[in-house]
């Protein structure tokens, strides 16, 4: 047995060498095969290594050279450099454009939402009004309360011959791809299509927890949504969780815009059901964005509403995953905070940063930027909890502002830079997201959508209670010793 464990462990720890992952994720899994005999071997060769199939990466190289020519195109549409648009936010908008493809793309108007109900009221009436196709993504689907308001909408939709395909993570989506709605659906012409398939026997070659976290909605080609709602209701969703609603953020998309994001579900409906591949023509940016119908907010209106459409706005397409450009989403959100010069606010329910992300929110605070945290006060992941608060002494030292937001699971993920550059989506600031999930970001270049971001983000502080260096360090020392032993494990959260 021992001659048998110490073999284990000293062709595991070469592989993982050899693979060359983040120092802190290579540190984390050489503690787990070492301290573990036998389990932590058996828990690396489930989740150590981004396997996602041999087929499937086969299918995702076959699409790339397709992949890049269309994105080209997007490029000559969109009619200039990043320079062009992006202004403050140039070294942004470059490095996106290099490692991932999509040009920055001017001539959109963008509203943010911030309820449930009037993102669903909203919703539904583009799905009424569609005329040729409707795409949806989601990472959780759940059958419940308003979200069936969007199942009919979308069987109304395939009922009068629109193309209807609807795509659910495997995992995230589980109970509602084995129940009677997604049955419903199919009956009723809607394409239901799972997103990273699981099993027992497909766990042995494929990482189960590789997930496809995205949040899509296109409509016709010419409307787009996206954030961090889920399709879950917070009034059903989780209710026994202990952490109250969860409380999301989306924004309706108008412009060339939205042929991007139609652009990224239809290479993740490609590979995951193995049809051809058919990008979207890229919009003439001569025809610039409809504004959106509905009511409009001025840059300070109260959350709940819907803000104002913001007509001309420059937009960057950024979807990350574990597949081509892993690093690239890390590679942003450094670009971004190094960037700051005079503010930095960002929300995340997961808030567990890897050594250079926390570096760089150190030196942006020690060189006088504002920057300021604001984190849910209870989230359903306890090791996530303590490997968040780990940070929270060494933060709140260089002078950050760091706020527990106590109106239930604060889900929105949000970085407002400056008052003039935004980064929103479904990333959250923890390794998973920034290594492990398939997420889409928007980097919007405008200070009016930024203000109207910032004034949302200042009625989460509202909400919340802000932690005082003094009083945090009284806490526990057993809560302490929690903290940092679960820092240790952070790098593979």
């Amino acid at each position: 047995m021992l001659v048998a464990h110490w073999t284990i462990v000293v062709g595991l720890s070469a592989r993982v060498i050899l693979r060359r992952p983040p120092v802190g994720v290579a540190m984390a899994w050489l503690v787990v095969i070492f301290g573990l005999p036998f389990v932590g071997a058996a828990v690396y060769l489930l989740f150590g290594e981004k396997r996602l199939g041999a087929a499937r990466a086969a299918r995702t190289h076959a699409l790339l050279a397709e992949l890049a020519a269309w994105q080209s195109r997007l490029a000559r549409s969109a009619g200039g450099s990043p320079a062009a648009h992006a202004a403050e936010g140039e070294p942004l908008a470059r490095l996106a454009a290099g490692a991932l493809g999509f040009p920055v793309q001017a001539g959109n108007a963008i509203e943010l939402l911030s309820d449930f109900a009037t993102t669903m009221d909203r919703l539904v009436a583009d799905i009424d009004a569609a005329r040729s196709s409707c795409h949806a993504g989601f990472y959780i689907w759940h059958e419940a309360g308003r979200t069936l308001d969007v199942a009919e909408a979308l069987m109304r939709a395939a009922g009068r011959g629109v193309q209807v395909r609807a795509l659910a993570d495997a995992l995230g989506s589980k109970a509602f791809l084995a129940g009677g709605l997604v049955r419903r659906l199919r009956a009723a012409g809607v394409v239901v299509q799972a997103a990273l398939p699981t099993g027992p026997l497909r766990t042995l070659v494929v990482r189960a927890d590789l997930r496809n976290h995205r949040k899509l909605v296109i409509i016709d080609g010419r409307v787009a949504y996206t954030g961090s709602q889920n399709l879950a209701d917070p009034h059903c969703f989780k209710q026994d969780a202990g952490v109250g609603e969860w409380v999301d953020a989306m924004v309706r998309l108008t412009g060339p815009v939205a042929t991007a994001l139609e652009g990224v579900f239809g290479l993740d409906w490609s590979v995951e059901s193995g049809a051809p591949f058919t990008p979207p023509e890229p919009a003439d940016e001569a025809a610039a964005a409809a504004p959106g119908a509905g009511p409009g907010g001025a840059p300070g209106a109260a959350p709940g509403t819907a803000a104002g459409p913001a007509p001309g706005v420059a937009i960057q397409v950024a979807p990350s995953g574990p597949d081509q450009r892993p690093e690239a989403i890390h590679q942003l959100l450094l670009t971004a905070i190094f960037s700051a010069r005079r503010e930095l606010v960002m929300t995340s329910p997961y808030f567990v940063p890897d050594e250079a992300i926390l570096t760089a929110l150190l030196s942006a605070a020690q060189r006088g930027v504002a920057v300021t945290l604001i984190v849910p006060a209870r989230n359903d992941s306890l090791l996530v909890r303590h490997a968040s608060a780990a940070c929270f002494d060494d933060l709140l030292s260089a002078g950050a502002t760091i706020a527990l937001f106590e109106g239930g699971l604060l889900h929105t993920k949000s970085l407002t830079l400056d008052d003039a550059t935004s980064v929103f989506g479904s990333v959250n600031l923890d390794m998973r997201s920034l290594w492990l999930n398939f997420e889409i970001s928007l980097l919007v270049f405008d200070q009016g959508f930024t203000r109207r971001l910032r004034a949302l983000q200042e009625s989460y502080l509202a909400g919340s209670r802000r932690l005082d260096l003094a009083t945090w360090r009284r806490r526990p020392a057993w809560r302490r010793l929690a903290e940092d032993a679960c820092r240790l494990v952070g790098p593979l959260l």
